[in-house]
């Protein structure tokens, strides 16, 4: 018998990163056609704690040794260390061993793999701001202002994150509700495809300030091996 596929009635595009438009499918949410500006956002987040230390890491004024700074090498660690995060990712013989009987496995999963990606990107990113400080005045500042945005912006962004199992584990019930009359459970190769998708837009996600960090780095004139 072939698989019925229960996915969430297909709705008109929205301008929204990948890993919010996968949740919102899941979630059977709509998203807003239009999202406040960042501005706002920021405004409704920063306390007065954390406006006036970004305040000072954007109207400071860093040394900046200039000292050489091994952009490659860094380069190098972040490309490897997403290799690896997406090969954990897409690891056939982890989901292939979890059956259709309960979300329960898969969930551990996903917990697994959200707290390799949070360790491992959040170690890249403290590297990779300890080289920038060492670099132009601009670059240490860049340092200091991402320091400030990781602490304000970090609580928001694991709220976010924490709904994905949430949202996966309601998935594969209404996959498995609507193939319970199935010969077999082929309907879960669509559930573990949907949750491969959403971790590795979830890593996306995490690899921005990465990417933007590493992005700056290279930027520096004296950049590279000495």
């Amino acid at each position: 018998m072939s698989v019925i596929v229960a996915l969430p009635q297909q709705r008109a595009a929205v301008s929204a990163p990948a890993f919010v438009r996968q949740l919102a499918r899941l979630g059977d949410l709509d998203l807003p056609s239009t999202a406040p500006a960042l501005s706002e956002r920021l405004g409704q987040w920063l306390d007065w704690n954390r406006a006036i230390a970004l305040s000072r890491a954007l109207d400071g004024t860093p040394a900046g040794s200039r000292d050489a700074i091994p952009a490659d090498a860094e380069g190098t660690a972040c490309a490897r260390v997403r290799a690896t995060l997406t090969a954990a990712i897409l690891r056939r013989d982890k989901l292939d061993g979890l059956s259709g009987d309960d979300v329960a496995p898969f969930h551990r999963h996903c917990l697994d793999l959200q707290r390799s990606m949070q360790a491992a990107t959040g170690q890249l990113r403290g590297r990779l701001r300890d080289a920038l400080a060492k670099g132009t005045a601009d670059q240490a500042r860049l340092a200091e202002v991402d320091a400030v945005m990781e602490m304000t912006l970090s609580p928001r962004e694991q709220t976010l994150l924490a709904t994905t199992p949430t949202l996966l584990g309601q998935q594969f019930d209404r996959l498995k509700q609507a193939n319970a009359d199935a010969a077999d459970d082929t309907w879960l190769a669509t559930f573990r495809r949907d949750l491969q998708d959403v971790l590795r837009a979830e890593l996306d996600v995490r690899f921005h300030p990465i990417d933007a960090l590493l992005a700056a780095l290279r930027s520096s004139p004296v950049s590279g091996t000495p």
